[in-house]
């Protein structure tokens, strides 16, 4: 499965990109990962930084993209769900799923009614760069539930 991340702004935590590059290496085995950043609109107001972040998405998407949003008030899933929903897409014909983390202020609404799926990894409000080491270790654990690995080495 080819996995596409597109994030809102730079990994600018040394900890947390830290983080990212070790869930990427452990990812490596399982799926093509391909991160993709777009500049955040800082010091627009949030109305219009929505936008032109949320129109900066849009441009990378291809008609056939697989798009899950992240989103608080999306759905929730166990990580087991996870494993089979991202299982489950090549039996359904997509080759790509692209995930989309967005800026500051949110996603605009353009970008909402594109989304797929509205993925919420917790009710509470995280920093985007959180949210994205987040979805990599969800994914590393969904790769290593779906082969019935064990998590830690």
């Amino acid at each position: 499965m080819h996995v596409r991340l597109i994030a809102v702004g730079k990994m600018r935590e040394r900890y947390l990109a830290a983080a990212a590059a070790d869930f990427r290496a452990r990812l490596r085995p399982y799926h093509r990962l391909e991160e993709i950043e777009v500049r955040a609109a800082d010091g627009a107001e949030p109305e219009r930084a929505m936008r032109a972040e949320g129109d900066a998405i849009l441009k990378l998407l291809e008609p056939s993209d697989y798009v899950w949003l992240l989103e608080r008030g999306g759905e929730a899933f166990s990580s087991e769900e996870l494993a089979r929903r991202i299982e489950a897409l090549p039996h359904r014909g997509i080759a790509r799923l692209t995930l989309v983390v967005a800026g500051t202020y949110g996603a605009s609404e353009a970008l909402l009614a594109r989304a797929d799926v509205r993925w919420s990894l917790s009710p509470l409000t995280l920093l985007h760069e959180w949210a994205r080491v987040l979805v990599l270790e969800q994914l590393y654990r969904a790769a290593k539930i779906a082969r019935d690995e064990p998590y830690h080495h």
